[in-house]
């Protein structure tokens, strides 16, 4: 009797709600209640918004839309949509979203058209109560790839797209303007064409929630349109469950995963494990076919790029509130998907301030492990290295470090990589960093060591080099067996170290200025060194007798300087590298500086003819000085600062600090 009861009562519900959905539908116009809390994990079904690209070249939107939660038009008075909205995110995240990212443009690359994109943004953040983002107040800005207003064809599924991007960027940088770029077609050109756009539109910031098939062309892509050095381009590591797709691959890009986002009873109040629904349905992660090693990544597993980097929400079963009106979509909706979370951590990267100059924003989390929240639970599939699809302590391949506890692992200088380990690759554009020393693996294949400026990776002087220019797409690589090459792009080395027989060595960027290759073991202060280029630091005070080859330097308080591999000797101020006295000797490769035991300070030729003195011969044991006070002094051999006896000065006095 009451089982019958029940039934009936249950009958009568769903007549009652198909009737509502049947008047809204007739009428145009859906009001109701929403539900702000999503599923459970795993309960949720979920569309893809773009079929999966499997050919070569092409990409394919990552979005997904929950199916199994009502659209709404709109919601009823003081009620939220289904979904974690703004509030969610910045809880769950920790994020500092109503005081950071002001003027800070955060750039969405999509493909196709989304007629509806800016009306359909109003209305998200109107709902939230976020500030007005539009054309008129300059917040938002719509173009083609190549900067125009002339769009290409509006597709339903890049719209939905498009709405979900953002929204989440609105969510996570309220106070960010947003830059929507839209591609011509799927194919990797026009995307990397509309990806070279938002950056010449001046964004720093750039997300992309698209991916397909590697291709070992890839690495010719990879130089073209994602090579951006002081912009961090986020890029979705995929929707379907352990494997590898590119752009995510690529070693200029952070690789965001995707997790599964509940509410707990713990001190931050959220738990996350690895976003799997299904074999086929879950974040992207591995070890990529075609892309080498950088040197920021060293898990021992995955001998190429490991993806991801970081996480972010993305199960559609636990998925955030978006606002979509185009190709039949009905308004609110709940969306997941890695399309989610990159976009979520391109803001984030926004809040956290401007990217170093010359530096590659996905290497700043692996130096500050400790601002991320570790993912330890769950898995995307089977894999041989459990780490590459298996949540652990510390980095794995579905959530790589982990997802933002605060902004700290996204703002530049959260790291110095200063080491190649075997099997390291140092590839175009990219860099190793100490205290005063940046190395550089140019793009003309010459890897160079730079002094920096004010501790910064800025344009210092260079003081060695291999001279391997005229190679592009060089790269350095740490070999198993001890040696460090430099090879071109069709694999013939140029240049090497000559340590090979010593397994287990490695190289390193010393604070000193270094570079040294050290064998197993050793180390700065354990000794057990192979080679070294001999570009320490040396003593601001220039000996008699004392001979200065190229890449010599010295610093005082507040000047560096440096016999530059190029023959001239160069007095540099520290905070902005700017040259303030040289001797003007430039253009004499093997070039060298001798304070001689006459007492002139000489700049001679690699043959030995004098290019320029002190003229002050006939002071046997005069001695030169790096001043604090920005003067380089001659001194007779009992003089010095305080002492009187200077012979000759550089008068850069007035230049500092």
């Amino acid at each position: 009797m009451h089982a019958r009861r029940r039934r009936a009562a249950s009958a009568a519900a769903v007549l009652s709600t198909t009737a509502l959905i049947s008047t809204a539908l007739s009428t145009g116009w859906l009001t109701a209640a929403a539900s702000a809390a999503p599923s459970a994990s795993g309960t949720a079904h979920a569309k893809h918004l773009c079929a999966h690209s499997t050919t070569p070249g092409h990409v394919a939107c990552l979005a997904e839309a929950r199916t199994d939660v009502l659209q709404r038009l709109t919601v009823s008075p003081h009620t939220t949509p289904s979904g974690y909205g703004p509030a969610d995110l910045q809880s769950a995240y920790n994020l500092p979203s109503a005081s950071a990212g002001s003027g800070r443009t955060v750039a969405i690359v999509d493909a196709l058209d989304d007629p509806n994109a800016e009306s359909d943004l109003a209305a998200y953040r109107a709902q939230y109560g976020l500030p007005a983002c539009t054309t008129a107040n300059g917040c938002f800005h719509k173009v083609n790839q190549t900067g125009g207003t002339t769009y290409p064809s509006p597709d339903a599924g890049w719209a939905g797209e498009i709405s979900l991007d953002l929204d989440m960027v609105s969510a996570v940088c309220p106070q960010c303007h947003i830059t929507l770029v839209e591609a011509s077609s799927t194919s990797t050109s026009d995307i990397g064409i509309a990806e070279n756009e938002a950056v010449a539109l001046g964004a720093k910031y750039v997300s992309n929630s698209f991916g397909g098939t590697e291709d070992p062309s890839e690495t010719y892509a990879d130089v073209q349109y994602f090579n951006h050095p002081g912009v961090a381009i986020t890029v979705s590591a995929g929707d379907s469950g352990y494997g590898v797709q590119y752009p995510a691959s690529s070693p200029y890009v952070t690789a965001v995963g995707g997790t599964s986002l509940s509410r707990a009873g713990t001190t931050r109040g959220w738990t996350e494990s690895v976003w799997s629904t299904s074999s086929t349905e879950g974040t992207g992660s591995g070890c990529s076919a075609d892309e080498a090693k950088p040197t920021w990544q060293t898990d021992t597993g995955c001998s190429h790029r490991t993806v991801a980097d970081v996480s972010a929400v993305a199960d559609p079963a636990t998925g955030v509130a978006v606002y979509d009106t185009y190709g039949g979509s009905a308004g609110w909706n709940v969306y997941g998907g890695t399309s989610a979370s990159s976009p979520i951590i391109a803001a984030t990267y926004a809040l956290a301030g401007t990217p170093a100059a010359n530096s590659y924003p996905s290497t700043y989390a692996y130096g500050h492990t400790s601002a991320l929240n570790d993912v330890t639970t769950g898995s995307d599939g089977t894999c041989s290295t459990s780490y590459l699809c298996t949540a652990a302590t510390g980095y794995d391949g579905p959530t790589g470090l982990g997802t933002p506890n605060g902004t700290a692992a996204f703002a530049s200088g959260a790291t110095n990589v200063n080491s190649l380990q075997p099997g390291q690759k140092l590839t175009s554009g990219h860099r190793l960093s100490s205290a005063n020393i940046t190395l550089t693996m140019g793009s003309d294949g010459n890897l160079v060591a730079y002094l920096k400026t004010n501790g910064t990776s800025g344009s210092g002087p260079a003081i060695w080099s291999t001279h391997t220019s005229g190679h592009s797409g060089a790269y350095a690589y740490m070999q198993a067996d001890g040696n460090l090459v430099v090879y071109s792009s069709t694999g013939t080395a140029l240049w090497s170290t000559h340590t090979y027989g010593h397994s287990g060595a490695y190289f390193l960027v010393q604070d000193d200025g270094n570079l040294v290759v050290y064998g197993s073991g050793g180390g700065p202060s354990t000794g057990g060194s192979l080679w070294a280029d001999g570009t320490s630091m040396h003593s601001a005070t220039i000996g008699s007798g004392q001979k200065l080859t190229a890449g010599w330097w010295a610093q005082a308080r507040y000047t560096r300087l440096a016999m530059q591999p190029d023959g001239n000797l160069v007095l540099y101020r520290k905070r902005d590298g700017r040259a303030i006295w040289s001797a003007g000797t430039y253009g004499h490769s093997g070039a060298y500086a001798s304070m001689q035991a006459d007492g002139n300070l000489v700049v001679y030729s690699s043959t030995g003819t004098a290019l320029w003195s002190t003229h002050t011969y006939g002071h046997s044991g005069a001695y030169a000085v790096m001043q604090n006070d920005g003067n380089v002094v001659v001194y007779t051999a009992t003089g010095g600062t305080g002492k009187g006896g200077a012979l000759w000065a550089s008068n850069t006095r007035s230049y500092v600090p």
